[in-house]
C-alpha cells in the first residue's frame, strides 16, 4: 500500500517494505519523489525524515529542471543527431528506393523517397535503432545470463517516457527504452545489467543493491552519467 506525503508543493509516495533503512529517491525525469521505509514505520516518522531531507529535495529538483533536454528532430541535412554517446552530422537523401540509413564514421546518412514527411523519417530512423539495440541488448543478455545464473525469457524495446528499462520477473521478461542506443554502450550495460538481477530480487530491496554492487561495481557513476545525459523530447532507472 502507498501513501502520500505533501510537504508543501513536494508530494511524498511512500511505501513500505522488507528493508533496514529508509530510501529517500529523486527520480528523472520530472523530480517525482519517493520514500522507502521500513515495515511497521509510522507515516509520522517518515515524514519527519523527509522534512529534514527538504533541502535535498529541492536540490535534486532543481537539478532535473535544469537538465538540457534535446530539441524536437526535424530530420533534415546537417541536424545533429546521437548514436552510442557520439555526435553524428545527418545527410537526407531523397531518392525512389527502399528507405534505410547507413552509418559512417562522421555521419548518418538516411535515405527516403522524395516528400517524405519529418513523421516518415522519424520512423525510419526509430526502426534503425531498434535494430542496433537488437544486437547490442542480444549479446549483452548472453554475455551476462551465465554470470547471474538467470534466463531472459524474451525483452522488448519500445519508446518509454517515465524510465530507462523496466522487468517482470514473473514473466522473465525486461523492456528498454529505445533512447538507449544514443547513450554510450556501458550505460546501456548498466540499464541490462539492472534490470536482468530484478529476477533474482523484483525490488529495489538492499539485497537488491548489494547484487548489484557485486557485479556492476561502477553502477552508481552509470546512474548518475546515464540521469545527467540530456532527455530525450518524450522522455527515464531509479
Amino acid at each position: 500500500m502507498t501513501e502520500t506525503i505533501q510537504l508543501g508543493d513536494i508530494a511524498i509516495a511512500v511505501t513500505r517494505k522488507e528493508v533496514k533503512h529508509v530510501h529517500l529517491s529523486v527520480h528523472p525525469p520530472d523530480g517525482r519523489v519517493t520514500l522507502v521505509a521500513p515495515q511497521g514505520t509510522r507515516l509520522e516518522v517518515a515524514r519527519s525524515y523527509a522534512v529534514s531531507k527538504l533541502g535535498w529535495i529541492r536540490d535534486q529538483q532543481a537539478k532535473l529542471r535544469g537538465q538540457a533536454r534535446e530539441t524536437p528532430r526535424q530530420f533534415v541535412e546537417r541536424e545533429s543527431h546521437y548514436l552510442w554517446g557520439r555526435r553524428y552530422l545527418l545527410s537526407v537523401r531523397e531518392e525512389e528506393v527502399k528507405p534505410g540509413v547507413h552509418l559512417t564514421h562522421r555521419s548518418i546518412t538516411l535515405t527516403v523517397r522524395p516528400g517524405s514527411s519529418s513523421a516518415k523519417r522519424a520512423m525510419v530512423m526509430h526502426e534503425w535503432h531498434k535494430s542496433l539495440l537488437r544486437d547490442a541488448v542480444t549479446e549483452l543478455i548472453r554475455t551476462w545470463e551465465p554470470k547471474l545464473g538467470v534466463k531472459v525469457t524474451g525483452y522488448f524495446l519500445q519508446r518509454m517516457k517515465t524510465r530507462w528499462g523496466s522487468c517482470n520477473y514473473r514473466l522473465g521478461n525486461i523492456r528498454l527504452n529505445t533512447e538507449l542506443v544514443k547513450k554510450p554502450r556501458d550505460l546501456l550495460e548498466y540499464v541490462v545489467v539492472h534490470e536482468m538481477l530484478h529476477l533474482i530480487e523484483p525490488t529495489h530491496s538492499e539485497r537488491f543493491f548489494a547484487l548489484l554492487s557485486t557485479h556492476y561495481p561502477t553502477w552508481r557513476e552509470a546512474r548518475a552519467e546515464l540521469n545527467e545525459l540530456p532527455l530525450g523530447v518524450e522522455t527515464w532507472l531509479q
